[in-house]
């Protein structure tokens, strides 16, 4: 047996030749493990057409789908001091930190752009959380941030689409600290006048969903997306009781009044537009005016002019007769 297995076997292989067929033609929902073709995953937005399990996409990905003509224009971010702290667990911070930034291809967990939408200005912070689970960090705070200011610039309305597990523990108090500045960038654009938006995506929790996260003037989510700050594990160990199906998932806050609309992937867009439209444009159609029925001219009764009285002479002749 091993020498058929470590003889005849690699033999075979090596005259068959390698496989021109690459490993990622098929991808498996998480959800009902059900095996899809990526042009079909593609063209349903990267949402299961079986289950209707959203899976997690790239911030790329997302600014494509929600800007027109998937065209705009990513800003460059401040660079902040790296690793002040000098953390190591198993691994210095810094190593984790080049490790993701090779394996995404950018240098944080969140892109910041602006363009178009439905044909209104619009700036939006996408995060990633194939970037160390999309945790918020310095570089976080500072892009909230820059997103913040260039919304107030051009005067449009602010969109915040986090994906993170919370704040990042390799920077401690440092990344604590950014839970307030992100609140202040989101004042900044408030006090403008300006709206702000947030779509929450699977998952959003910790110092994300404590801070900017939850401040936005209108809460989507898309179906089936974790919401919460701590787990649902801890919470049931803290408070001893077993905490109600779909805790913490987009639709029981829909019913208890966290989010105000649960949007399929494919109408986020629209509903987007809709809703900055309605914001921006405020423009009601006036109610037709009904025009007052004039009133009926009433015919005035002629006048008839009193007979003259009949003289005494006259009236005595008439009499006679």
């Amino acid at each position: 047996m091993n020498w058929l297995s470590n003889f005849v076997r690699p033999k075979i292989r090596a005259l068959a030749g390698k496989s021109d067929v690459p490993d990622n033609l098929w991808h498996k929902c998480p959800n009902c493990e059900a095996m899809i073709f990526h042009r079909d995953l593609e063209a349903h937005l990267h949402v299961c057409q079986h289950c209707g399990h959203h899976m997690r996409i790239s911030a790329e990905q997302r600014l494509a789908m929600l800007f027109d003509d998937s065209r705009y224009h990513v800003i460059e971010l401040p660079k902040p001091a790296v690793d002040p702290l000098r953390f190591r667990d198993s691994k210095r911070y810094v190593d984790r930190l080049k490790e993701a930034q090779t394996r995404v291809g950018r240098q944080d967990a969140v892109v910041v752009a602006h363009g178009t939408l439905g044909g209104h200005p619009a700036v939006i912070a996408a995060f990633d959380f194939a970037f160390m689970g999309g945790s918020m960090g310095m570089a976080v705070g500072e892009a909230m941030l820059a997103a913040a200011r260039l919304a107030v610039l051009q005067e449009a309305p602010l969109i915040a689409i986090p994906a993170s597990g919370g704040a990042r523990m390799q920077e401690g108090v440092l990344s604590l600290m950014q839970m307030p500045r992100t609140v202040i960038a989101v004042q900044q654009v408030k006090q403008a006048g300006l709206p702000y938006f947030v779509v929450f995506t699977d998952p959003t929790t910790g110092g994300v969903t404590a801070s900017f996260a939850t401040l936005g003037d209108i809460h989507l989510a898309e179906p089936g997306a974790q919401i919460g700050f701590a787990g649902a594990r801890v919470i049931e160990e803290t408070i001893r009781q077993t905490l109600p199906e779909g805790f913490q998932k987009a639709e029981y806050l829909l019913d208890h009044g966290l989010v105000d609309l649960v949007v399929p992937r494919a109408e986020l867009r629209d509903t987007l537009i809709r809703l900055v439209g309605l914001i921006l444009q405020p423009q009601l159609e006036p109610a037709e005016e009904v025009a007052e029925p004039e009133p009926e001219e009433v015919p005035e009764e002629a006048e008839t002019a009193p007979e003259p009285a009949a003289e005494d002479g006259e009236t005595a002749e008439r009499a006679g007769e």
